[in-house]
């Protein structure tokens, strides 16, 4: 099988060379954040180019892929695609593009690209890479289950299935997506193990058919069934419920993140009570996060670093932050610093 889909990519790769017409520039088709999905991952194999306008390898390549493009305009099995990387550096940075041009070959139904590489012809000296972005799904053997499942600092979500389920196969894309929105919070995993290899494991844990879902949180390493639904919110809305997180099916932070109950009624008095009264609210506030523990201890710090900056730069202070914030995450940030910031803007909400 996988010799048979590299020959499908040498083959297309090829054709590159038999048409040298002239072509019109969008024969390939033009894929952005908002349309990834819908145009990739359906019932037609994918071949796309992450590329950047600036680099002169890609501008080499351009005429040459348009070409390919023009060839398979007409084909309903084959997408000829491309991504712009300066401009939708969330889809690049979700399939690991560190280079540009990389080209990567996505089989019908999948958002899974295949792991290829192929020297490039069109510019010497270079290597277009056709590169498959690593799984955020762990994979679970007879060696690691224990630790990984039965870890009682991890919330943990376990797939059970075999390669050769229909509804496995179908399942694996939106799992994958679910690892990804979840791949930033340490204290969950989300996991699968193939129990047709381990049968031991799946029959200890009572798996009749597949696939069979699983959740092993902190405090019942027994392990609980998923009778939830199977789309992207089902799981996200499951993992958030249990899991105490705030994510959304992208992976973002929603407007709950970093919200701490006991906090909040005490900013409300902070901020309607006086300048003498503001320092009593105050250290309570600091009494109250030192009670703290694990993520809320962490949140309760930039709920006392807002309240100093507050009795020091007046009322105005949290909606001119708010602001600030707001014009760096409509950048383009790294997943990490746009939770940083999100959790920030949503603390500083309680005080405006």
């Amino acid at each position: 099988m996988k010799n048979a889909r590299t020959c499908s990519v040498l083959i297309a790769l090829s054709l590159i060379f038999l048409f040298a017409s002239s072509v019109i520039a969008d024969d390939v088709v033009v894929l952005t954040e908002d349309n990834f999905d819908k145009e990739v991952g359906q019932d037609r194999d994918a071949l796309v180019e992450f590329y950047a306008p600036w680099c002169g390898h890609c501008k080499k390549l351009a005429p040459e892929y348009e070409k390919l493009g023009s060839s398979f305009k007409k084909a309903k099995n084959v997408l000829i695609g491309k991504v712009d990387c300066d401009s939708h550096k969330s889809v690049c940075s979700k399939y690991g593009v560190s280079g540009y041009p990389t080209i990567q070959w996505f089989p019908k139904g999948s958002l899974e690209p295949k792991n290829l590489t192929l020297k490039c012809c069109l510019c010497p000296g270079t290597n277009v890479k056709i590169a498959a972005i690593p799984s955020n799904v762990v994979v679970l053997t007879a060696d690691n289950f224990d630790k990984v499942v039965l870890d009682e600092t991890k919330d943990v979500l376990v797939e059970f299935y075999a390669p050769w389920c229909g509804h496995c196969k179908a399942l694996a894309p939106i799992y994958e997506k679910v690892a990804t929105a979840f791949k930033l919070e340490e204290d969950v995993v989300i996991a699968n193990l193939d129990a047709d290899n381990y049968k031991d494991l799946g029959g200890k844990y009572g798996v009749s058919g597949y696939p069979t879902l699983k959740f092993f949180p902190k405090s019942n390493k027994a392990g609980e069934d998923y009778d939830g639904g199977r789309d992207l919110d089902d799981f996200v809305n499951f993992i958030n419920e249990k899991c105490g997180t705030s994510r959304d099916g992208k992976g973002q932070y929603t407007s709950k993140a970093g919200i701490v109950a006991s906090l909040d009624e005490l900013v409300k008095e902070f901020v309607s009570a006086g300048n003498e009264e503001k320092k009593a609210v105050f250290a309570r506030i600091e009494e109250e996060v030192e009670k703290l523990e694990g993520s809320t201890a962490r949140y309760g710090k930039i709920y006392l670093k807002t309240s100093k900056n507050f009795m020091e730069k007046g009322a105005d202070y949290a909606k001119n932050e708010i602001q600030r914030l707001e014009r760096i995450l409509e950048k383009s940030v790294s997943p990490a610093k746009a939770d940083e910031f999100t959790l920030k803007k949503n603390i500083l909400s309680t005080f405006a």
